[in-house]
């Protein structure tokens, strides 16, 4: 049973109530298909102990909601398939492991996110992120997770999990720009701790327009909750402490020098597109994404909601778009 005292754990509780009953206010079809959640966060955050928490909880008493809980990284290609990716795209250091949009099969996603959608019956997949000493592998499909769809209960809540679930991609112009204030401050600044003046305009393009299908996945979800990391650079600590933890537990993985090549292939797109995640992945309805900012011990440090008011109400020319802050 997770801490029900835990702070993090029930403001996103509060959050997740929140929504549903708005969803259910403003639907003229109450409960006809699940509500998806996404929970953006970098790696080691914290996502996956904080999303079976959340899980395990809204399960129980006064709740009761029949939760299925999955991870964008249940669709990464199988090893073969990254490999032949990673031969395709040779020169681009982005592809050369598992991690940067195009490295996911989103066909499989679709697939099962839609059969969760209709209440239908479905297997998802599992990645063992250890095989091939942590290159990963995509699991046999009859080790995957089955699902029933509604037979015995229908399905309340899917909790969809990933570190660039929300990004959007940038039209060209930005990312030009971004890539150019970047490569001019690795140059005049030795203090540079980013990853992005390091890479070629021509490799982040290619993840930036691969980005644009993953709208598929982003455009499904009725919340999301991001975990935004105080300081992006403590991924690199955070992803070291997990790996040690899968090579104690599964007795193989990446070395401490692997998991550090490994992060500097994420980073650029923490760098391109988390200013765009803070301003809201959705703007359907009003306050559906919640941004805690998390410290280096994984507290959280603020939380911040975003929230539409109506021009009338306040007297303003057009209507705008604030955001609510509660320091802790």
């Amino acid at each position: 049973m997770p801490d029900a005292s835990n702070d993090k754990l029930q403001t996103c509780i509060s959050f997740i109530v929140q929504q549903l009953q708005l969803r259910d206010l403003h639907s003229n079809s109450k409960g006809s298909s699940p509500f998806f959640l996404g929970i953006n966060g970098v790696q080691g955050i914290g996502k996956t102990s904080l999303v079976s928490a959340i899980a395990d909880l809204l399960e129980e008493a006064p709740y009761n909601l029949h939760t299925v809980v999955l991870s964008i990284d249940d669709f990464y290609l199988a090893h073969q398939d990254q490999l032949n990716l990673a031969t395709t795209q040779r020169n681009n250091p982005l592809m050369q492991h598992r991690g940067q949009p195009s490295t996911h099969d989103l066909d499989l996603a679709a697939s099962v996110l839609s059969s969760l959608q209709a209440r239908s019956d479905v297997q998802i997949p599992i990645y063992d992120k250890s095989a091939f000493n942590g290159q990963g592998d995509r699991v046999p499909k009859e080790k995957w997770v089955k699902i029933s769809g509604g037979q015995d209960r229908s399905i309340d809540l899917v909790i969809l999990e990933g570190w660039c679930l929300g990004f959007r991609a940038l039209d060209d112009a930005n990312l030009a720009a971004c890539w150019k204030q970047a490569v001019e401050t690795r140059e005049y600044n030795q203090e540079y701790r980013g990853r992005l003046g390091y890479n070629r305009l021509e490799d982040l393009r290619f993840v930036n327009e691969a980005l644009r299908e993953y709208d598929v996945i982003t455009n499904q979800l009725d919340a999301l909750i991001h975990l935004d990391a105080e300081d992006p650079q403590y991924v690199y600590e955070w992803r070291l402490e997990q790996e040690a933890s899968l090579r104690r537990s599964k007795g193989s993985g990446m070395t401490d020098q692997e998991v550090v090549n490994f992060v500097n292939g994420y980073y650029p797109s923490y760098e391109l597109f988390s200013d765009r995640l803070r301003t809201g992945a959705l703007k359907e309805r009003e306050g559906n994404q919640l941004r805690l900012v998390i410290g280096k011990e994984r507290d959280v440090k603020a939380v911040l909601q975003r929230l539409l008011v109506d021009k009338k109400s306040f007297g303003l020319e057009a209507d705008a778009e604030f955001e609510m802050c509660r320091s802790l």
